[in-house]
């Protein structure tokens, strides 16, 4: 009997949308920070100040203030919609499970040969990793929230330092409208673009995409 041979794929091939999005994401990153080290220099030269290295700027509030501002409503997000659809569904949209779908699989418990070894192991080890992905991006937003609050105030006392107002605390800063005002105004656009996919998946498609429903998919159908 002849065995067919399982096709190859290229490294590229199967990361694919990792390694493009990785991309942007530097790309993105360093023009953010180029064009910010440029406004960050006419700012300072409104005060009679030195410009700054751009190495000495990637160590600046204005930077780490700017980066984490933005990591931290991106992660609040992803982490809200994972858990919450674990209990919420919205029934025609491909981002939810259907409606009677139980809220667990207890068979996802079972451990196969070619499962994680967490599943294999058991234990405290399958307790975490079962929560493994929540888990993770909570602890990057509130990673990202505290660098985002550490920039705002380095930033903030810059700004104070050059006025020749009084300094603020590090932990009185936290309380601060300045600081919320940053963190809610990041938050709020990325739960419409979460309510956007939400609600759009459910009346419109794009064939070939993972995130959409089949082109000839009634509007009803709930799930991919």
């Amino acid at each position: 009997m002849f065995s067919i041979k399982k096709k190859e794929y290229s490294y590229v091939y199967k990361n694919g949308l990792i390694l493009v999005f990785l991309f942007l994401f530097i790309i993105s990153l360093f023009g953010q920070s180029y064009n910010g080290w440029i406004e960050f220099n006419d700012f300072l030269s409104d005060y009679k100040q030195s410009p700054v290295t751009y190495g000495y700027y990637l160590h600046s509030g204005h930077f780490i203030q700017a980066t984490f501002e933005n990591w931290e409503s991106e992660f609040l997000q992803m982490a809200l919609f994972v858990i919450l659809t674990i209990f919420l569904r919205q029934k025609g949209s491909s981002e939810s499970k259907s409606c009677d779908e139980p809220i667990v699989d207890p068979s996802e418990l079972i451990p196969h040969s070619h499962s994680p070894w967490p599943v294999k192991k058991g234990g405290i080890w399958l307790g975490l990793y079962k929560h493994s992905l929540s888990i993770a991006l909570l602890t990057l937003y509130l990673l990202s929230f505290i660098l985002h609050w550490y920039g705002s105030w380095l930033n903030y006392n810059l700004e104070q330092h050059l006025k020749h107002k009084p300094l603020e605390t590090f932990l009185h800063y936290g309380s601060s409208s300045r600081l919320w005002f940053e963190s809610f105004q990041n938050w709020q656009s990325e739960f419409l673009s979460v309510f956007a996919i939400i609600f759009l998946s459910v009346y419109l498609r794009q064939m070939g995409s993972s995130q959409s429903k089949k082109v000839n998919a009634p509007h009803r159908q709930t799930g991919e």
